[in-house]
């Protein structure tokens, strides 16, 4: 999966998974979604969990990124063997930090640990030189630009090759800033920071939104793809539409 620069293309949509289990996937692959965000940084996702939802995902054709925790090595390892289109990595600062994250994102001197027996791989029945073609251009590596000094350094990683899209986390930059909401000038400064240095390196940028009519606006100011809400408020907010209709 890529996402797109191009902002006359129609947005690209997907959601944060906070639910750990195979259903979940298989009910919001019924929804036409672009993408999914499996968020292992904020819940509950061991790698028995992470791995059946990949799977599902993959089974589903619905491409999932994984919000990992941390960029440990073994964190990345786990989940693009699992079969991950890519990762999204939280609190990237510089330059020097994403070009760490990508060489462990790929296979090569120093980089990813090669094993031909994963899901990615088609369980060894994919010859080691066409998987390393293939996870080469099909991984997907986003680096989430939520920290002041990550803003500060956003035109450098950006300009990171392999870093393959920006990623907003307007929250985190609001608590960051002691600003609040996200709706504080601070926050949408340092938004339309990332947004014209993404611009600049040719990346798409993506972004947290907690309610699609924010999308609009964003979309006009150069983010071409989202993260709307999650499952659980999808749920919450279905349910007080439907008592608040009583």
């Amino acid at each position: 999966m890529r996402f797109s620069s191009q902002l006359q293309q129609p947005v690209q949509l997907g959601t944060f998974v906070k639910t750990p289990h195979p259903h979940i996937i298989e009910v919001l692959a019924l929804a036409e979604l672009d993408f999914l965000i499996l968020d292992a940084e904020h819940s509950p996702y061991d790698r028995a969990s992470l791995d059946l939802c990949i799977m599902t995902a993959r089974l589903s054709g619905l491409p999932a990124l994984v919000r990992i925790p941390d960029a440990a090595p073994s964190t990345i390892l786990n989940a693009l063997d699992c079969g991950a289109t890519g990762i999204q990595v939280p609190h990237v600062c510089s330059a020097s930090q994403a070009e760490e994250i990508v060489k462990r994102s790929h296979y090569g001197e120093n980089g990813r640990g090669y094993a031909g027996s994963t899901r990615a791989a088609n369980y060894a029945t994919k010859p080691m030189v066409e998987h390393l073609a293939t996870s080469k251009t099909a991984t997907t590596v986003v680096a989430q630009i939520e920290d002041p000094e990550g803003v500060d350094n956003v035109d450098a990683i950006a300009a990171v090759e392999g870093i393959d899209a920006l990623f907003i986390g307007q929250v985190d930059l609001a608590v960051a800033y002691g600003a609040p909401s996200v709706q504080a000038d601070v926050v949408r400064d340092a938004s339309l920071k990332v947004i014209e240095a993404a611009k600049r390196n040719n990346k798409p940028v993506g972004m947290f939104v907690a309610d699609a009519s924010q999308i609009s606006a964003w979309k006009e100011a150069g983010v071409s793809f989202f993260g709307l809400a999650s499952e659980h408020k999808m749920i919450i907010d279905g349910f007080n539409r439907q008592r608040a209709a009583l």
